[in-house]
């Protein structure tokens, strides 16, 4: 005979799921199963309803244990007939990535046509690094908060400039130096449809903050950027390689430029070799990290 605990059926009563929480969080679950995971570590800016952009950053310096004030990573974004190809290169780390072989190939064809698809899906780059909001006249909020920032060659370009200035008159100056670096003021245009950084520049050399306390607690507030470049946030060769038969149907053939969509260019320098498009230079308004920004988002729509 089984005798049952009064005190604990009263306790699983009480305790019983409620119809309507379950439905509504049920009704949750639904509408969000679209939805992207958003990293509230990251700052982005937004345009205004004239397309255009403004906001204030500071530049951080390297996090305790960490000898750069930033970290770099190569990614491929593009489309074939099978489907979106975006994912992180291995030739970040200095390794055989397939499609920097696959475009290597299709290069050294010496066919104009084949040229063309390798520069289509030429590696992208993108920095990370620490960045103290100062003015965010778009959400306000953000101001006085420590952020990581996403940014592309064009931005890099405009802090190695102020390290390394050309002309003689310029003083160099370290941009992620709290007492002797400066802000800067990024400023966005939409040059035929795409985000354009041209007009963004440092201000005069200043201390972060008034007094040593407030730069530590700024210092405290920053995030290791180490963690991007461990193996975990890069597919094996071997997934990428398969990841890429797909997309190209299989087939080592090159196919057409037809065949495939054609996103903005970033270059014409051709994916030949880490070293080859590292030392190449891109004269175009598009900044990468937007580019794959919007290829990302096509690849969500389909």
């Amino acid at each position: 005979m089984c005798i049952r605990d009064s005190t604990s059926i009263a306790a699983l009563k009480r305790s019983r799921s409620n119809l309507d929480a379950l439905t509504k969080e049920l009704s949750g679950v639904s509408s969000n199963t679209k939805q992207s995971y958003v990293d509230d570590r990251f700052w982005k800016p937004e345009l205004d309803k004239t397309g255009n952009g403004y906001a204030v950053l500071r530049f951080l310096p390297a996090v305790k244990d960490e000898d750069l004030p930033w970290v770099k990573m190569w990614s491929h974004a593009f489309q074939g007939p099978g489907g979106w190809y975006i994912e992180n290169s291995l030739t970040t780390m200095n390794q055989k990535d397939p499609v920097s072989e696959e475009n290597s190939r299709l290069w050294n064809s010496g066919i104009e046509a084949d040229k063309e698809i390798a520069r289509k899906r030429k590696r992208k780059l993108s920095y990370y690094a620490n960045v103290l909001i100062v003015s965010d006249p778009k959400h306000p909020e953000n101001e006085g908060q420590v952020k990581l920032f996403k940014f592309g060659k064009k931005i890099f370009d405009k802090i190695t400039d102020k390290m390394q200035p050309q002309f003689e008159d310029e003083k160099p100056i370290n941009p992620f130096d709290f007492w002797e670096g400066a802000d800067f003021k990024l400023k966005i245009r939409k040059v035929d449809g795409f985000w354009n950084y041209d007009k963004s520049e440092f201000d005069s050399p200043k201390p972060i903050a008034d007094n040593d306390e407030s730069i530590e607690g700024i210092w405290t507030k920053q995030y290791p950027l180490k963690p991007f470049l461990e193996a975990s946030n890069f597919k094996s060769y071997d997934e990428l390689k398969s990841k890429l038969d797909k997309v190209l149907t299989g087939s080592r053939s090159t196919g057409t430029v037809e065949d495939m969509v054609n996103p903005p260019s970033i270059s014409e320098t051709p994916d030949v070799s880490p070293e080859a498009v590292a030392g190449s230079s891109s004269n175009d308004s598009v900044d990468d990290d937007e580019t794959l920004s919007y290829f990302s988002k096509l690849a969500e729509e389909e």
